[in-house]
Parts: structure tokens; C-alpha cells; sequence
């Protein structure tokens, strides 16, 4: 018997056109201290979730409501979001990014989502509850039957990339890590190119 596929998306880099924490610390002037975390991380210099919980630190008094309306509006990978668009059942979003600073901009692709979770109060992000461990997604899916497909291009990717049954390199936004680029089944550098391997698995 023929295992369904069900594909598995990073977003922020893979869906999305730009970054959208450092697209949030440009619109609210606290740049300079996300841009280095940032770098860090890519780097592998910081752990994602130590990474993530400083960048909250920062963010996290930022109006929530103001946030998921600027991220909602993030310019996406269309071609990406009309494949999820027409293959919604199965695929799905795994992100370490917050639900609710992105739950708006997920809702544009209408498929399922896996984010890290915050308590927020007062329209402000309170604390962390659960950073995402996109692996515990994959053997989830895995679990329940299916092929997996993981499409990422960040360090927070590569252990999900390793467990899936098969992984993408995505370098739609930038280049991949290099970590990614050592788990990875394959490497794609354009929208075109990644759809056309997307239908093909399909």
C-alpha cells in the first residue's frame, strides 16, 4: 500500500519572501539587537530556542495585534502558497515562530499549523509556553501513516530534515545552512523548480 505525502513547510524564508522577525525589529526600530541574534543563530553560534527566547525578550512587549497585522501582509512565495492552496489536506506548517504574532499570516495558506506557543496579556507576549521542535511534527505525521516531505532552510530545520523521509533545501529567500545542506535530499534555488519537484511528489 502506497503511503500518502504529506509536506511539511518551514515559513519564514521557505513560504515567505523575507525573514519576519527581522522584518518586525525593522518596523518597530529594535533592529541592531535582532539583527545579531539573528546572525548568531544562522551562524549556529546560539541555539534556536535560546535565540528565540531573547529575540521574545525583546519583541515581546510589541502590541501582539500590531505585529500579526504587519506579518499578515508579508509578501509570500506565491507560487508555494498555490501549491498548498490546492494540496491543503496535505500539507502544513511547522514554525518556531509565534502563533500568535503569525496565526493571520498562516491563515492565508489555509493548511494546518505547528507554531511555538506564548501566553500573551494585554495585547503583549507574557511569557513562552512551548518553543516548537519541528521534528516531534514530522514523526507525528509519520506516526499516523504517512510519507513525509520537509522543506526548510534553517538550523531550527535540520533535525526535522533528518528524520523526514525525504527533505528539500529551499534557497528561495537565501542560501540554506550549511547544516541543511548536509541532511538535505535536495537542493532547489528557485520557485519554479521547487512547485515542479512539489507536484512530482505529490
Amino acid at each position: 500500500m502506497t503511503k500518502e505525502t504529506h509536506f511539511i513547510f518551514d515559513l519564514d524564508g521557505t513560504i515567505t519572501q523575507e525573514e519576519t522577525l527581522p522584518l518586525i525589529a525593522k518596523h518597530f526600530g529594535v533592529t541592531e539587537e535582532i539583527k545579531a541574534l539573528t546572525q548568531q543563530t544562522v551562524l549556529g553560534k546560539i541555539p534556536f530556542a535560546e535565540s528565540l527566547a531573547w529575540r521574545v525578550r525583546i519583541l515581546g512587549a510589541l502590541p501582539v495585534d500590531e505585529v500579526a497585522y504587519l506579518l499578515a501582509r508579508v509578501l509570500l512565495h506565491e507560487g508555494v502558497v498555490q501549491f498548498v492552496h490546492t494540496h491543503r489536506e496535505q500539507c502544513s506548517i511547522a514554525t518556531g515562530n509565534l502563533r500568535p504574532w503569525i496565526e493571520k499570516l498562516a491563515a492565508r495558506l489555509g493548511c494546518a499549523l505547528d507554531a511555538s506557543e506564548a501566553v500573551s496579556e494585554n495585547n503583549r507576549v507574557a511569557s513562552l509556553r512551548h518553543i516548537l521542535c519541528k521534528e516531534t511534527v514530522v514523526k507525528r505525521y509519520q506516526e499516523l501513516g504517512h510519507r513525509v516531505v520537509f522543506i526548510g532552510d534553517g538550523n531550527n530545520d535540520i533535525e526535522a530534515m533528518r528524520v523526514a523521509d525525504l527533505s528539500i533545501a529551499s534557497a528561495l529567500t537565501h542560501d540554506p545552512v550549511p547544516g541543511v545542506l548536509a541532511v538535505a535530499d535536495h537542493l532547489v534555488w528557485d520557485e519554479a523548480a521547487l512547485c515542479r519537484q512539489l507536484r512530482q511528489l505529490s
